[in-house]
């Protein structure tokens, strides 16, 4: 799809609180569950850490189609606790360690993924954030690359058992 087509299709807002039903939903959807962040991790985002959460939400349905959350911090590197101590999030951090970026499998190969991303990381940049950090597989390394990010090699983080590579990206 197109920028307009995009644009036209979906809205892009924060999430509110009463869809946080609907982010575990997807995110059971987009992850395995090794990796999958907890109902409990993910209602405490979705309740105490809204402004780091970018929703794509299908017009049509008003359904959530596809999101992207972090939290804030003055840290510099990543490491799993982000992942399920939401106190570890500071309205005021100078940088976002994102947690997941999930578009639901009928939404993929639209450009959904990289226009949430695109949007996301503007937002930021404009509340006056540093950078932005995540954690992929290898198989997701190119794709975060298209984006921007940069490859800072095997992460610190073991969550879900697996083995991750830090990305940043500089705003």
């Amino acid at each position: 799809m197109t920028k307009e087509e995009l644009q036209e299709r979906f809205e892009f807002r924060n999430v509110k609180a009463e869809e946080a039903d609907q982010a575990i939903e997807i995110e059971n959807i987009c992850f395995p569950p090794n990796e999958a962040c907890s109902p409990k991790s993910m209602t405490e985002r979705v309740s105490r850490a809204q402004e780091t959460f970018l929703v794509a939400v299908d017009k049509e349905t008003g359904k959530i189609a596809g999101f992207l959350n972090g939290i804030a911090t003055h840290e510099e590197a990543f490491r799993d606790e982000f992942f399920t101590d939401i106190t570890l999030h500071n309205r005021k951090g100078k940088n976002i360690m994102l947690l997941g970026l999930d578009v639901l499998p009928e939404y993929r190969g639209q450009g959904l993924a990289s226009e949430i991303m695109e949007r996301y990381l503007k937002r930021e940049q404009e509340v006056g954030r540093k950078r932005v950090v995540l954690t992929c597989l290898d198989e997701k390394v190119k794709m975060y690359e298209k984006m921007g990010y940069k490859d800072l090699g095997i992460s610190g983080s073991v969550w879900g058992g697996e083995k991750w590579h830090d990305m940043e990206y500089v705003l």
